[in-house]
């Protein structure tokens, strides 16, 4: 690869042209080719505010991709500055690996496994990450909303697993931890070993458990910031005074895909006030009941922004994604405010989905899989096989149209959702 002495040509605009105008499966290699003559490196790993919500992608040395994880890089996330980068080691196969490490000015992170040998740009590749990470939200922001539903029912079955998983094996430390106690035990030196050894086990798996939640969640005034950070290259040029009303600091952490559907939903309502030039100031304001997080915009324009209006037509199916309300009070020559209600937690799945050709065994089967349930467990509480179980597993995907538990339940929440009353 080129040496770190190498400065942007028109050839570098043209490669970072073609490299915003990938498809997103195809980005992490191009992107990895675009900094390339600025920072030599063997891999790349990144993470932006994609459709997905937020996907760990990349590309180079299998050993460092797959050991920088989605819990490594919310961590820099959250303790490195927007627009920042710094240089730091990462632990891959027990080798501590040279890093660059970029955070955009949106929150996107980059992490490159540097060559300490050959001088890197640093502030380049800074800027050719703002660019594409700019362009990787946008994309996002125009996305039709379904994968907001998708990453809510993910969400749900992700953090249920969880909970079952930290509970059975709580359950049985405990109950080794209790045996070891028992005074019917004479070796003494053993059970104070033993003990210790499933004390640190228990504590670890509790840690781990705090800390996958930790990176699941995102504080309300974390959030915040972020929506303000965001707003901000769209509001520099334009004559739109927007004002912001802090949350207030003990509000609940959000779930990491309300907070990031919640900032498109915002998003979504200032570009539809934009370029109005009836409308000079916006006023946002969030704030958290325990239950719902509550998104509350009022502007000064003449009042005749309705609920039906086709300029709120993407930002109200984003919200209905998120199992959300939408409500518009406009008052003619006072303004429009806008009052958006998303719940914190997914709705857990109770009806049954219509016009789909299944018989009632496989509508149990969907409702288990639905709320996170492994084949396993649906056999034991359906009295079935588990081959029985991916019979009909495969049968619903079939008449579902979907190949993954995670679209299948998707699809089960947006309909039961849509159909509850």
């Amino acid at each position: 690869m080129p040496d770190g002495g190498h400065v942007c040509t028109e050839d570098t605009l043209r490669d970072l042209v073609e490299v915003v105008g990938l498809p997103e499966d195809a980005l992490p290699r191009r992107l990895s080719q675009l900094v390339a003559p600025f920072c030599r490196h063997s891999a790349l790993v990144m993470l932006a505010a994609d459709v997905g919500g937020g996907h760990r992608k990349g590309v180079g040395d299998d050993a460092f991709v797959e050991s920088v994880s989605y819990l490594d890089l919310d961590e820099l996330r959250r303790t490195l500055a927007p627009g920042t980068t710094t240089r730091g080691s990462l632990r891959v196969a027990g080798v501590d690996v040279d890093t660059l490490q970029v955070v955009s000015r949106n929150g996107a992170v980059l992490v490159l496994a540097s060559d300490p040998a050959v001088p890197a740009q640093d502030e380049t590749v800074l800027q050719l990450w703002n660019i594409v990470a700019l362009r990787v939200q946008e994309l996002a922001d125009v996305a039709s909303p379904d994968y907001l539903t998708l990453a809510r029912s993910s969400s749900g079955e992700r953090m249920e697993a969880l909970t079952e998983l930290a509970d059975e094996y709580s359950t049985t430390l405990e109950s080794v931890l209790a045996a070891l106690r028992s005074t019917g035990l004479d070796d003494r030196a053993a059970r104070g070993t033993a003990t210790a050894l499933a004390v640190e086990g228990l504590v670890h798996l509790r840690t781990a458990s705090d800390r996958v939640r930790t990176a699941t969640e995102e504080p309300v005034t974390t959030a915040f910031e972020r929506l303000r950070d965001d707003l901000r290259p769209l509001v520099r040029y334009r004559d739109l005074d927007v004002q912001f009303v802090e949350p207030p600091v003990d509000g609940r952490p959000l779930p990491s895909e309300v907070a990031h559907g919640a900032r498109a939903v915002v998003r979504g309502l200032i570009l539809a006030l934009i370029d109005r030039p009836d409308v000079a100031r916006v006023r946002v304001r969030w704030g958290c009941d325990g239950m719902n997080l509550l998104i509350d915009l009022r502007d000064d324009g003449p009042g005749d922004l309705v609920e039906s209006s086709t300029q709120l037509g993407l930002v109200r199916q984003r919200v209905q994604a998120l199992q959300g309300s939408l409500a518009v009070e406009a008052t003619p020559g006072w303004g429009t405010e806008v009052s958006i209600v998303i719940p914190l937690d997914p709705p857990r799945p109770s009806g049954n989905p219509a016009g789909w050709d299944l018989r009632p065994r496989e509508v149990e089967v969907l409702r288990l899989l639905a709320s996170g349930r492994r084949n396993q467990t649906i056999a034991d509480e359906l009295g079935i096989s588990e081959n029985t179980v991916k019979f009909h597993v495969a049968r619903i995907y079939r008449a579902l149209g979907v190949t993954t538990r995670a679209a299948a339940t998707a699809r089960f929440h947006s309909e039961v959702g849509a159909s509850a009353p």
